[in-house]
């Protein structure tokens, strides 16, 4: 048996192991959340589905994975803290439906579902997630103008809702502002390290694989 043979056999065992074993298959955050290189060559196909995100509504990569990095720290099961105590003793409900590696509420996913006609999204799933973020960015550049590529306003945006960013919320929210800066910094970094990766990352890493 060839290696290049049992490279493949290795490879197709993996992938039916995570179609009948969907548990922790997908659900584990990257190791190195702090390089959009190494979170595209260990979890190969977000990247497919970034690209995707970005050819459907124009949105650069960069700028929803650093919201999403932000959000969840790539956590498919991420959730907001705990609001009330219980009795004194047990933290008790959350502060909101946010849910998710985009953390988008339940309210808005429904609309990001009823108008994609994606009904079948789930927010715990990267790829439903990212094209989520994509729709949102968009729909922001579309109501209040924000260029897609601008991560400050956009995560504003994401963090108040279009309304809330139209009366300037955030003003009164000077850590939220502190936040926003750190998002696009971060989303400048990405931005810059993707530009040394993406060629390879568009070759495709089935084919890497067995080859």
């Amino acid at each position: 048996m060839s290696e290049k043979f049992q490279k493949f056999l290795k490879f197709f065992s993996i992938i039916l192991i995570c179609t009948v074993f969907s548990v922790g298959c997908t659900t584990t955050p990257p190791k190195d959340i702090s390089n959009i290189c190494a979170i595209f060559e260990e979890k190969r196909d977000w990247y497919d589905a970034a690209a995707d995100m970005r050819d459907d509504w124009g949105v650069p990569i960069h700028v929803p994975m650093a919201m999403m990095y932000q959000e969840s720290s790539f956590r498919a099961d991420a959730k907001p803290p705990k609001d009330t105590i219980f009795f004194g003793l047990i933290p008790w409900g959350r502060v909101s439906s946010a849910y998710g590696y985009s953390q988008a509420k339940t309210p808005t996913w429904e609309d990001y579902m009823r108008e994609t006609g994606n009904s079948g999204a789930d927010r715990d799933d990267f790829e439903d997630a990212i094209d989520f973020m994509g729709w949102f960015i968009s729909k922001t550049h579309s109501v209040n103008g924000i260029s897609k590529w601008d991560a400050y306003g956009q995560y504003l945006n994401y963090h108040e809702g279009w309304t809330g960013y139209k009366r300037r919320t955030y003003d009164k929210k000077k850590w939220l502002v502190n936040v926003a800066q750190r998002v696009k910094g971060r989303s400048l970094r990405y931005a810059t390290q993707l530009k040394t990766c993406e060629e390879d990352l568009k070759e495709g890493w089935f084919w890497r694989m067995i080859w």
